[in-house]
């Protein structure tokens, strides 16, 4: 059999610590893939760093994609393997908060994933780079870095969000990250956190940088001007309610290219992971890269 598209040579690259990793579910969905007509090579991760040399070293004359299985970080790491060598990106969301899925409206229905893998069209999308690390929804520095880098991945597996939760609660205990420096257009400005957006869903479906797409070459940045427990409070309230983009103490611009000064070392977050360290420097990556998304 052969789908719309002609027979697909798929890649899967499986993370099978992944927050929601269900195996029945995965395997759900690679047998409607086979039915679909797809010939189907899976690879399971066994550490960090496992999926970008899987998607690096994937033989572009033997697959015409490369499907990651899991959460943000894995798709991340994909990403990172597989920019500019022409495969497009697949996603199966198997992760805690799958915000990638959530903006490219990816049903849950598992037919659905595995019909828009195998007959989905591509989108073109243009990823953020922080120092020499991409990312395809959103960088951070501040009190969400410090919360993912604080967050247990036992207890990421074992909870899901509710570990997020829990290490949220903890943070605001804990003394406030900051003040950053961020320059854009030559312009200098002061926050306590700072969040680079490349799509508008955030940590789920929640809205932190409303104006932020994928496939368009510029970012918008979020700067939350106050510190302390009280204001990040107030903005994780404001979050939950849908209402922080309005807040008076948030400030949102647009670029494609800024830099994030702080005290060196400071950890940087990307697509839900610690992936590099103050200082930054965050651009539009050079090259592109295509998903594939429902028809």
């Amino acid at each position: 059999m052969t789908t719309n598209n002609g027979p697909k040579r798929i890649l899967i690259i499986c993370n099978p610590t992944a927050g929601k990793y269900r195996r029945d579910h995965f395997d759900k969905i690679v047998s409607e893939l086979h039915r679909l007509g797809c010939d189907v090579t899976v690879m399971e991760t066994m550490r960090r760093g496992d999926a970008e040399a899987f998607a690096r070293t994937a033989e572009v004359a033997r697959f015409d994609a490369v499907v990651a299985a899991g959460g943000d970080g894995t798709i991340g790491e994909v990403a990172n393997g597989l920019l500019g060598r022409g495969l497009p990106l697949g996603i199966i969301p198997l992760g805690t908060a799958n915000v990638l899925a959530a903006e490219i409206g990816l049903p849950h229905n598992l037919r659905a994933v595995a019909s828009t893998i195998a007959t989905g069209k591509r989108r073109r999308c243009y990823p953020g780079q922080a120092n020499d690390h991409l990312f395809l929804m959103m960088a951070g520095v501040g009190f969400d870095a410090h919360v993912v880098d604080n967050t247990s991945p036992t207890l990421k597996r074992i909870f899901g969000k509710g570990a997020y939760a829990y290490a949220t609660l903890r943070q605001l205990l804990l003394t406030s990250p900051g003040p950053y420096t961020v320059t854009l257009d030559e312009a200098t400005y002061t926050a306590a956190s700072v969040v680079v957006g490349k799509g508008h869903f955030y940590a789920g479906r929640f809205v932190c940088t409303p104006d932020a797409r994928i496939d368009l070459p510029v970012f918008q940045i979020c700067l939350f001007k106050d510190g302390g427990p009280w204001a990040t409070l107030k903005y994780l309230l404001g979050f939950l309610a849908g209402r922080l983009p309005s807040m008076a103490s948030v400030k949102l611009m647009q670029g494609d290219h800024l830099r994030i000064d702080g005290t060196p070392g400071d950890p940087v977050q990307g697509d839900g992971d610690i992936f590099t360290h103050l200082p930054l420097d965050v651009r539009i990556a050079e090259a592109t890269l295509d998903l594939l998304v429902p028809a």
